[in-house]
């Protein structure tokens, strides 16, 4: 197949943009998201290995033109977006105008994945359990009534990778949580999210595939005790990009996390219903954790999950799929399998010769 690997590159970024993106953030911070060369790489390297004809395409603004003009049978999608809440979106809305099928969910699904409060509601009606929480709109003050709990999580309303998740936005006063809400509007320019803090385990389940055939990957624990000392049981900014070096590694994943098969089958179970609730697509990783009741609850969902391709760097998709008995190009190619099953296209050449022997 002719394959577009469509990705938002780091430092990558139109001269006029920077002024329009989000308020106070480092450029490490901004570009949190997007892909490193050695990952494009690894990913387009993985899609050849499918006997593919790859074209890697960077989401700057004449992509748009580029994809109109390439003539491909499929798009896969890694773009992340830099500016805007729904940014996510903003991709697969251009493949769907022009026509062009494309791995990984929809435009709506990205766009109210993105949005940790509407993501929240929708599961909310839907029966899947998340923490309470209450929304604090850009401008606004704290609301008198916040959820009832021994301590609170602040975090920006729309990012991912951790961007506005400090070490200190785990708080225990009201104080606290104002200073924290007014630092995510003033430096992210966007609504501040306060939730009950969930004091328990923490857990990332990776998914692969679609509808009878959707699957579970092995369960990654979030294991805090390997971070620095004094530092909060979260997986914050800091622990993911400051702690955390290639030249030092956090052991901060246990992979298959040793559970019972009780809350396996537990956690197993919500992710699939958050994956479905949101009409997710392909491929996912849902976060999770646990209350004081024992019971997992969902805190966020990513439909387009980080793929690191360095066994010694942390990445939960590659690791769960690992510990799967997957390399990193078979569950690349994985995910296209996914996509091309979905929308009913020929199988790739790598599948056919699989099925043939």
């Amino acid at each position: 197949m002719r394959i577009a690997l469509v990705y938002n590159a780091k430092g990558s970024l139109p001269p006029d943009a920077r002024l329009a993106a989000d308020g106070e953030l480092t450029e490490e911070e901004l570009f949190a998201e997007c892909d490193s060369p050695k990952t494009i790489d690894a990913v387009a390297r993985a899609i050849r290995s499918g006997g593919h004809d790859v074209t890697p395409l960077d989401a700057t603004r004449d992509v748009y033109e580029q994809l109109r003009r390439g003539r491909f049978e499929l798009v896969f999608n890694l773009a992340e977006g830099v500016i805007g809440e729904a940014r996510e979106a903003q991709v697969p809305a251009m493949l769907e105008f022009l026509g062009i099928p494309y791995t990984g969910s929809d435009p709506i699904t990205l766009a109210i994945a993105h949005h940790k409060a509407r993501a929240k509601d929708v599961w909310r009606a839907r029966g899947v359990a998340v923490p309470d929480g209450v929304t604090v709109p850009l401008g606004d003050a704290v609301p008198r009534a916040l959820p009832r709990a021994r301590a609170w999580i602040v975090k920006p309303v729309a990012e991912g990778s951790s961007k506005g998740v400090r070490d200190s936005n785990l708080v225990r006063t009201r104080a606290e949580v104002a200073a924290r809400v007014a630092e995510v509007h003033r430096r992210f320019r966007q609504a501040a999210l306060v939730e009950e803090f969930l004091e328990g385990r923490e857990f990332t389940v990776a998914l692969l595939g679609n509808g009878a055939s959707l699957r579970v990957l092995p369960i990654v624990e979030i294991d805090f005790s390997s971070l620095p000392a004094g530092a909060k049981p979260i997986y914050s900014y800091e622990a993911k990009w400051i702690w955390d070096r290639t030249d030092a590694p956090l052991e901060i994943f246990s992979c298959p996390a040793k559970t019972s098969a009780t809350l396996r089958r537990r956690l197993s179970a919500i992710a699939v219903d958050a994956f479905r609730a949101l009409g997710c697509r392909d491929w996912s990783r849902v976060d999770l954790r646990l209350g004081a009741d024992g019971r997992p609850r969902v805190i966020e969902i990513n439909p387009l999950p980080g793929v690191l391709p360095d066994p010694d760097e942390n990445s939960c998709f590659p690791k769960a799929a690992r510990a799967a008995g997957l390399t990193f190009d078979q569950a690349i190619l994985a995910v296209i399998d996914a996509a091309v099953g979905r929308l009913g296209l020929e199988a790739p050449r790598h599948a056919r010769k699989a099925a043939a022997r």
